[in-house]
């Protein structure tokens, strides 16, 4: 919205407010790190930032290993051995993300992860165990088969 004198001069320009898109449960690929070229979900946004981080941030869960393929004449223990999956759980800029259309309707609330817990080693590895956890519950049920596939490009 903007407000002009009698003259045309531009007085007063409003911010104009922007949609958030990059909202919990939303996947995102990791575009940069360690983790780049992996799928994600976002736990937690910090659209106006934190103290210790003044920028747009989030908690991202994701795939840091998926699942090997499986067939029909392993064993039950290789199967099981093979269905595993390596979770990370990490805080990224929003630059450093590419966010999809695609959401998975996974509930994190019961792993509790907050900034502090990402702050805390002991504690984050306790959320990682939670996530894998989750990861391996919906992998197992068969419900977003697609998430916990590799990449290929």
């Amino acid at each position: 919205v903007k407000t002009f004198d009698e003259g045309g001069c531009l007085l007063h320009s409003a911010m104009v407010k922007l949609v958030k898109f990059l909202k919990a449960q939303k996947v995102v690929l990791v575009l940069n790190g360690r983790y780049a070229g992996k799928k994600g979900v976002i736990v937690k946004t910090f659209d106006e930032g934190t103290d210790s981080r003044k920028y747009g941030h989030c908690i991202v869960a994701g795939v840091a290993k998926a699942p090997l393929k499986v067939k029909k004449g392993m064993s039950a223990k290789k199967v099981e051995k093979r269905s595993r999956i390596k979770p990370f759980l990490k805080v990224l800029n929003f630059n450093h993300l590419m966010p999809t259309r695609y959401s998975v309707e996974i509930d994190f609330k019961p792993a509790g992860i907050t900034q502090d817990i990402m702050n805390n080693d002991g504690k984050r590895k306790e959320a990682r165990k939670a996530v894998k956890t989750l990861f391996q519950d919906r992998y197992t049920s068969g419900k977003n088969k697609w998430f916990f596939s590799k990449l290929r490009f």
